[in-house]
């Protein structure tokens, strides 16, 4: 028998049998809190958020000279009250009036110069940049002045274009920078693409680079409209006409020097609350995106 034969010959060595699977505990990586410490400070801080907003609910909805915890019997007596007697149904349309406008133009200006510092190099950039930064750490009230002078020179007073150009250009410095830098992250041989089939810069920008900015576009509009919506002082200072405030300045209205209608006031805060929390529960997803890509330098 040859050595082949011998080896088909042979019986095939017996394979031992699989070990079952062990079952092995799942240990929590080094860098992994236990839920409780993460439940535990969000729960706490979820107390101290809702029970505020539960007050005003209770104080707009419940009767007056009522001490009850539960708002019924429910009235909206409250709503009406600040809606027609108090003037909050034309506060809310120069409110919206305002926040509107300045959207769109910090939007507008904002994009334009920040696609300008992301795409062009210019002698004195690092000095705007550096310019731009300081000009955040000004505090709104040091521009009352100066701002008041120059609308009462251009007859701007009591008129709702002066608290627009006021908020966009508090708003432009910062909606800038986001801008410039989420611009960055979008790779410019995607323009240069554009540029070979046949585009101009305008219409490249347009095609190509505008679509990828919706989330950037998103944050920094939302951001104007909120700023511009719950700001005091540019409509307190530049506003006279009560025909013209905005709601900031109607809440105040409702706190009198010798007593607070604190049912009124808290229908007011309802009403002022109500846009901006519709605002931020659709443009959430995006919101997160464009404020965390245009925090990266590109």
């Amino acid at each position: 028998m040859s050595v082949k034969e011998a080896t088909k010959a042979a019986p095939a060595p017996m394979r031992a049998a699989p070990e079952p699977p062990r079952t092995t505990k799942r240990h929590r990586a080094w860098d992994e809190a236990p839920r409780r410490q993460i439940y535990l400070p969000l729960s706490i801080y979820l107390v101290f958020t809702v029970i505020p907003f539960y007050w005003i609910l209770l104080f707009s909805l419940r009767p007056a000279g009522s001490t009850s915890l539960v708002p019924w019997p429910m009235t909206f007596d409250h709503f009406e009250k600040v809606w027609t007697e108090r003037s909050f149904g034309t506060y809310f349309q120069n409110s919206v009036l305002v926040g509107l406008a300045t959207l769109l133009m910090t939007t507008l200006v904002a994009l334009a110069g920040g696609y300008a510092l992301a795409r062009f190099n210019f002698k004195i950039k690092r000095a705007f940049m550096l310019a731009l930064l300081c000009s955040q750490f000004v505090p709104g009230a040091l521009l009352l002045v100066p701002l008041f002078e120059i609308f009462a020179e251009l007859r701007m007073i009591n008129s709702l274009s002066s608290v627009i150009i006021a908020e966009t250009v508090f708003q432009l410095p910062l909606s800038m920078i986001l801008i410039s830098n989420f611009i960055k992250n979008v790779p410019y041989s995607l323009e240069e693409a554009a540029w070979v089939d046949g585009c101009n810069r305008m219409t490249a920008f347009r095609i190509v680079v505008l679509p990828l900015l919706r989330p950037g576009l998103i944050a920094v509009g939302s951001f104007a409209f909120v700023h511009s919506w719950n700001h005091f002082l540019f409509a307190l200072m530049f506003l006279n006409n009560q025909e013209k405030q905005t709601i900031p300045v109607g809440l105040n209205t409702l706190m009198g020097a010798d007593s607070v209608d604190l049912g009124a006031l808290a229908a007011g805060g309802i009403i002022a609350a109500v846009p901006v929390v519709i605002v931020f529960a659709f443009i959430q997803k995006w919101l997160i995106t464009g404020f965390s890509a245009g925090a990266v330098k590109g």
